[in-house]
């Protein structure tokens, strides 16, 4: 009775320890009205399943890694003013845990510190100097205080992308907090969401004497970087958007417009919140088949001008589920140094498959499919397989080509029949002598 309470209990816990893969996460504060001020959007995490713990930014017991293990697969750093992290925890730790396959979301604010300046820096993304904020004379909230700060982004200003950002919703964005700019130099930054061609970034106590750090539409309000190792990290430049305060509050430009009973924050953050956890937009292949058409097995090495069947599976994480992936952009490459074949897939039933004939050069070669698009893991798959040259008793006897060729040999060899037999067998009669 006791062994089956005890398997009873290890099975719980084996399937909570499954459960939560993924979802453990760090979250830092600066003090511990956060949790109050942000409760929405905590509430709304641990209803999807995150399992969130709070930390000050500066304990002293703070530790991403032990015994070579990561102890939490997110971190999301609410702690903008923060100078020094506690415990073992700095830039170079924080990096390494995105190195690690690690997702990061940063809130900031015009308090900011330097270690989320140089977290930034070091992800292709670079804040504006402490004390500035993000500034729009046309676009700001009639409940603003006289600094212009607190603008109003428009939704046109989100990237295409639905699989960061959600479904599109008509209402504006309430934003409160520094500027930044992407790294041109480095295209693995996204500009999730930009401010209007009128803001600009700089300290609202002070007169403007040189040219702002940000101008314009280059003034990212939210940025996001996927690394190669499909690690997520984004960047957001107010604390206030995730804001209790935020989220409910109306919406109206000062200059006229229509009112928004609510603002689109929450629902946007929401989303944002689900992409950089690996919530959505993640990608796996599963079964990879290769084989000549009408054969069932795949050959030890393929023969050039073989007809081949590809197929592979891809399947999209959806609500906690690997579902079929429902993309219809997915491409082939036939690779030898370079692709020799580059074709679309089709879908049937959830497995992308392709039907094409094999290049007449031999060699080794990849079946290769990559698939890199915005909001998705990249998704690289390989296959290397052999092509060898026909064999002896594959040649054609007849080249098609070589018909007149072969036409005039055998009519050379006519010709020399037909004057054979008229040299042989004709007799020249003799002349009559004259008298």
């Amino acid at each position: 009775m006791a062994s089956n309470t005890l398997c009873r209990v290890l099975g719980l816990l084996a399937f909570a320890s499954i459960a939560l893969a993924g979802k453990r996460t760090l979250i830092l504060v600066d003090n511990w009205a956060i949790r109050e001020t942000h409760s929405t959007f905590f509430r709304t995490l641990r209803d999807i399943g995150f399992d969130l713990t709070f930390k000050l930014a500066d304990d002293g017991s703070l530790a991403l890694v032990k015994y070579g293990e990561f102890l939490f697969d997110n971190l999301i750093i609410f702690s903008p003013s923060v100078e020094e992290f506690g415990g073992n925890l700095d830039v170079a730790a924080i990096t390494s845990f995105i190195d690690g396959g690690g997702n990061v979301l940063v809130a900031a604010s015009s308090a900011i510190g330097d270690p989320l300046r140089e977290l930034a820096t070091e992800c292709g993304v670079e804040f504006d100097d402490e004390r500035t904020a993000v500034i729009d004379h046309l676009n700001y909230d009639v409940s603003d205080q006289g600094k212009h700060t607190l603008i109003v982004a428009d939704p046109g200003n989100l990237i295409e992308s639905p699989m960061i950002v959600g479904p599109k919703n008509p209402s504006p964005f309430l934003y409160r907090g520094v500027g930044m700019l992407a790294d041109p130099e480095n295209p693995l930054v996204l500009s999730v969401l930009h401010a209007s061609s009128t803001a600009y970034s700089h300290n609202p106590g002070t007169k403007i004497s040189e040219f702002p750090h940000a101008v314009g539409k280059n003034t990212l309000l939210v940025a996001a970087l996927q690394a190669r190792n499909n690690a997520r990290v984004v960047f957001v430049g107010s604390l206030d958007f995730f804001s209790d305060e935020f989220f409910q509050s109306p919406v109206q430009k000062a200059n006229g417009g229509n009112k928004f009973e609510k603002s689109g924050n929450q629902e946007l953050a929401l989303n944002m919140a689900r992409w950089v956890f690996k919530e959505r937009g993640v990608l796996r292949v599963g079964a990879v088949t290769h084989k000549k058409k009408g054969e069932s097995v795949p050959p030890a090495a393929y023969t050039v001008f073989d007809k081949v069947r590809y197929t592979i599976q891809i399947e999209e994480l959806s609500e906690g589920k690997w579902q079929p992936f429902q993309g219809s952009d997915v491409q082939l490459e036939f690779v030898r140094i370079d692709p020799f074949v580059r074709t679309g897939l089709k879908k049937q039933n959830g497995l992308f498959y392709v039907d094409f004939i094999l290049p007449d050069v031999y060699g080794v070669y990849q079946f290769r499919v990559d698939y890199n698009r915005v909001g998705y893991t990249h998704l690289f798959s390989t296959t290397q397989v052999s092509v060898r040259p026909l064999q002896h008793t594959q040649f054609e006897r007849f080249i098609p080509a070589a018909f007149p060729y072969y036409t005039s040999a055998f009519s050379m060899m006519f010709g020399v029949f037909i004057l054979s037999i008229v040299f042989l067998h004709f007799k020249e009669e003799p002349k009559e002598k004259k008298e």
